[in-house]
């Protein structure tokens, strides 16, 4: 798995893996549970990982959709 998109706001992390899902591109978000340890404020982020083959199509669709990289 690689490393797509990694960020503190879930809105954007729940597009972009909409946006994947819909053209059929496997992703699992990482530290979605750290909000445990944080209180709920916010300041770890969540990554987004997508299979290293599907890296490249994903990238064009979060691009694409105007969804920054990093």
């Amino acid at each position: 798995m690689k490393e797509l998109l990694r960020s503190t706001d879930p809105t954007i992390m729940a597009f972009a893996t909409a946006l994947l899902e819909g053209e059929d591109i496997d992703c699992f978000q990482m530290d979605v549970n750290m909000s445990i340890l944080e209180g709920g404020i916010g300041i770890f982020p969540r990554r987004l990982m997508v299979r290293t083959a599907d890296h490249a199509a994903a990238e064009r669709v979060m691009l694409d959709n105007e969804i920054p990289l990093r």
